[in-house]
């Protein structure tokens, strides 16, 4: 039906409208507004078009395509002490990392936030005030949000002295062996998600006429409360974190802001052994370049969620202003990643077909503790480096064993009644005043440490969320956009 605005730009009367509608004039007229493939297409509606594009394959991932399996335990175990308690779900298609994050990805991390830091103080007029590593109009002049320039060169050599205060600012003496190394205390990562889920919730709508359907209720007066998490910067530098509870006022009442210091801990390797002498791992692991290859351990889940914003940001800024629009990296839900780590056969609790941890010629299949007291039989005695042994039949290495790995899911005794059986998952964002036992993890798949039993791909185990730990690491994945191209394994 035409508008009031549209009959009187034609000054017609509705009566004089009805005629015109089928005048040549007004069809013309018609079909200039609104183009005129009608003539192309017989008048059919055949859909917009748009350009065709395959998702290009991220870096060191492969694609896990949808499907389904028996999710959980499907058999008794009497001397595990397992009961049989599957579950069967699907998941849509997803990409995953190959192999679990190394030292040296991580690393790249770090190093970012170390450079950010560094940008910002020289931007600083405490270091000097050099404006140009921070842009902060757009090429008309006009003033924007100021962002850090990142293609200007940080003076590493030949520094001024202000440049040189900048650097070296973000570094330490050690007080006993007097050697310069970061500072891990400043290496604070700050970012912001924005709660989609929270957000599309009916009860959580802006406009009151839209939370409720039925037409025999009145529309809702009562405003919706809503509960967020916010951190910032105190005036003294500490990092204040929050959970705010306040009434719905727009849309960034779903922004969530986290501040997190990202530098493993490097004790984690004494800390989780009392009476070990595990001394060259704390000194050793995460900075020697020998280890580069190996998984990072001492994360904690709220660290290694910061990684995966970090990596999405990263690669959104790269794709420069045209952007092509990609899905966020994250760490997988608990059904993704036992779907990825059984290769899809809900037969077999492990990543491979057999049920035992080595081949008929006695090749183990992953890093685990083989034996009492034996860890080397598999040829490591703590983590191995990633992609040593063989892939499952998905193309993914390392889902057993080597290091246990963090999962989005929420930890609950009953969650098969509490998730859908498509693309399941339970979220519980804990408020910092709530319970400690509610702020605990799924983590899946063993590590070095565990036994044989202990590296099922079927069974669920849980840590707090904020612990850091030298045997829990973790991968990321990054949902299907369409039907794109990648290179997987059949399952058999």
């Amino acid at each position: 039906m035409m508008t009031d605005k549209f009959i009187k730009y034609f000054k017609l009367s509705r009566p004089q409208l009805a005629c015109a509608a089928a005048a040549p004039m007004l069809s013309l007229l018609l079909a200039s507004c609104f183009g005129s493939r009608s003539s192309a297409t017989g008048g059919e509606v055949t859909g917009v078009g748009g350009t065709s594009w395959a998702e290009p394959a991220p870096f060191g991932m492969v694609l896990v395509d949808r499907g389904a399996i028996a999710m959980g335990p499907s058999k008794d175990d009497s001397i595990m002490g397992i009961k049989a308690d599957s579950k069967g779900i699907s998941v849509d298609a997803f990409w995953m990392d190959e192999t679990e994050i190394t030292n040296s990805k991580y690393k790249q991390f770090v190093f970012w936030v170390r450079d950010s830091i560094i940008r910002e103080r020289l931007a600083d007029p405490a270091y000097g005030g050099d404006e140009t590593f921070k842009i902060e109009e757009d090429r008309e002049g006009n003033p924007i949000e100021p962002y850090l320039d990142w293609s200007k060169p940080i003076p590493w050599r030949n520094p001024n002295e202000d440049e040189q205060r900048a650097i070296e600012s973000v570094y330490r003496t050690n007080p006993i062996t007097g050697k310069r190394e970061l500072d891990p205390t400043q290496l604070n990562y700050r970012y912001e998600i924005y709660n989609h889920t929270a957000a599309a919730q009916r009860k959580h709508r802006l406009d009151p006429r839209t939370r409720e359907y039925n037409t025999d209720r009145p529309v809702p007066t009562e405003i919706p409360v809503i509960s967020k998490d916010t951190a910032y910067f105190a005036e003294d530098g500490e990092v204040v974190r929050e959970t705010i509870t306040r009434p719905l006022t727009g849309d960034f009442d779903f922004v969530n802001t986290y501040i997190v210091n990202v530098y493993p801990d490097t004790t984690c390797w004494i800390n989780d052994f009392d009476n070990a002498y595990n001394e060259p791992y704390t000194r050793m692991y995460f900075s020697h370049a020998g280890y580069n290859n190996y998984p990072v351990v001492g994360v904690s889940w709220e660290q290694a969620n910061a990684f995966s914003n970090w990596r999405t940001d990263f690669l959104r800024r790269s794709l420069g202003k045209d952007n092509i629009y990609v899905e966020p990296y994250r760490l997988p839900t608990e059904a993704e990643w036992e779907y990825a780590a059984r290769a899809g056969n809900s037969e077999s609790p492990y990543p491979w077909e057999e049920t035992l941890p080595y081949d008929e010629r006695g090749c183990f299949y992953a890093n685990f503790k083989p034996m009492d007291g034996d860890y080397t039989r598999d040829g490591h005695v703590i983590t191995s480096q990633v992609g040593t042994f063989a892939p499952n039949d998905f193309g993914l290495y390392d889902m057993a064993g080597n290091v246990s790995e963090w999962t989005s899911t929420a930890f609950t005794e009953s969650i098969n009644n509490l998730t859908s059986d498509v693309n399941p998952e339970y979220r519980y964002d804990a408020a910092k005043e709530d319970p400690y036992s509610m702020k605990r993890k799924v983590v899946r798949g063993g590590s070095w440490k565990d036994v044989a039993g202990g590296i099922r791909s079927d069974l669920r185990m849980w840590e707090y969320q904020n612990e850091q730990r030298s045997y829990i690491g973790f991968r990321n994945v990054r949902s299907q956009i369409g039907f794109a191209k990648g290179t997987q394994k059949k399952r058999k």
